[in-house]
């Protein structure tokens, strides 16, 4: 009976350990550490939540953040920035935090890489409402404002209506080059024009 409780208390003991390795989102909603992306291998797949994975959905994997989840990803080597929506989970590799559809790390320009130091901050307040008519197209986010504005003066040589919004959070301002579209039709048209001329753009229906 003694060995047998002794054994108990043993298991017990190692699962108590074993769980002081698991990472949680820690306080504040936010996270440092390294990202990874995935993409054709897993296209047209389930992910976690049973959604087809979408690689040029903006989208990502994460071990604990809540399915449906936004949350703003920067690059801390370039300032790049994109949101995108918890739908999988991983990655399963100890040194990574979050695992980027091929869409995002493409806006974060880290495809080549293949990973990126990076910040992720989870947008508590974020939804979209099916009743707005606006719509945008994004073409740059930075966390650096002169960087915003020298695209929206390179985009203005082009195309009208380009403007920065502001979004601000507790830890960052970020700096969004957008341009303005009339309706779904011509964020869709403008959409494919700024990918001809090697635009990296996301289409945001406005609140």
């Amino acid at each position: 009976m003694k060995r047998k409780k002794l054994l108990s208390l043993l298991s017990f003991a190692l699962f108590l350990a074993s769980c002081a390795h698991i990472e949680y989102f820690p306080p504040g909603n936010v996270q440092t550490g390294f990202a990874s992306w995935y993409g054709p291998e897993f296209h047209g797949k389930l992910t976690s939540n049973k959604e087809i994975f979408d690689m040029n959905d903006l989208t990502a994997a994460h071990r604990t953040i809540p399915f449906g989840t936004y949350v703003m990803v920067t690059n801390l080597d370039n300032g790049k920035s994109v949101t995108v929506r918890i739908n999988d989970r991983g990655p399963f590799v100890e040194d990574r935090i979050i695992d980027l559809s091929y869409a995002a790390a493409k806006v974060l320009d880290m495809v080549g890489t293949g990973t990126a130091r990076v910040r992720i901050e989870v947008l508590e307040n974020l939804s979209f409402q099916k009743s707005s008519r606006k719509f945008s197209v994004q073409v740059g986010s930075f966390i650096i404002k002169n960087n915003a504005v020298m695209l929206k003066n390179q985009l203005q040589n082009k195309y009208e209506d380009v403007y920065i919004s502001l979004f601000i959070t507790p830890h960052q301002v970020y700096y969004r080059v957008r341009i303005q579209a009339k309706n779904r039709d011509s964020a869709r048209k403008l959409a494919q024009e700024l990918v001809e001329d090697g635009y990296t753009v996301i289409i945001l229906e406005d609140q």
